[in-house]
């Protein structure tokens, strides 16, 4: 049964200051999407990662009804799979949490959808 659905929206050029911000970046990605995010070639990609990542996490906590007063961006984790999907690795509701994010030249969405 579907508990909660959220869904946001990131602009790229928002993100563009906030990527050379290491407070920024240690607040919004757990060290090990941290270390994701230093694997990426490209400062492009790399850009689209922490968009992504903001975004799925402001999702969740939409989806879970709290906004970040019931969750913070440490109590998320959103790593690739083996294939390259984004799935949460680390969540605090007790049931699936599901995620489908996507890129273009200027935004991020995710979408995120809380079941028990």
């Amino acid at each position: 049964m579907i508990q909660g659905i959220g869904i946001d929206i990131v602009e790229l050029k928002r993100m563009e200051r906030n990527i050379t911000q290491p407070r920024f970046i240690a607040r919004v990605l757990t060290p090990n999407e941290q270390a994701q995010l230093e694997n990426f070639p490209s400062e492009k990609r790399k850009l689209e990662y922490l968009a992504g990542r903001f975004a799925c996490k402001e999702a969740y906590a939409k989806a879970l009804g709290t906004g970040f007063t019931g969750v913070s961006f440490q109590e998320l984790e959103i790593l690739n799979d083996e294939k390259g999907a984004p799935q949460f690795t680390k969540h605090p509701f007790s049931g699936h949490a599901w995620v489908s994010l996507s890129h273009s030249d200027q935004w991020a969405v995710a979408q995120v959808i809380l079941e028990k």
